[in-house]
């Protein structure tokens, strides 16, 4: 099974399954799917409208990681449960804090 990261030259991408609406925000760890693909799961207490679930996930990500939120965006599925967020900064840190969190 390939990790939820993908190491890029500008930071990292990592693969996530959104579950809005939640009754806390929470990042659950790494997840397989039925076609082998992985995946963080995360929980944000935020609705799926007008964005406000991706925002609460940007900023639920960047305290994990120990990043300024203005270097974490969601960069595709944006109004799916599984979304594409990118990281910026540097790839091997950004790397060594994803592992300290489970995330490979």
């Amino acid at each position: 099974m390939a990790g939820p990261l993908r190491l890029r030259e500008d930071g990292i991408d990592l693969f996530v399954r959104l579950t809005p609406k939640s009754s806390a925000d929470a990042l659950e760890g790494p997840a397989e799917a039925a076609d082998g693909s992985s995946h963080l799961k995360a929980r944000v207490r935020a609705v799926p409208e007008k964005g406000a679930a991706n925002a609460a996930l940007e900023k639920l990500l960047a305290k994990a990681l120990g990043v300024p939120a203005s270097t974490v965006s969601v960069v595709a599925g944006g109004t799916a449960r599984l979304k594409t967020v990118r990281v910026v900064g540097d790839a091997a840190a950004l790397a060594e804090a994803a592992g300290r969190l489970g995330i490979r």
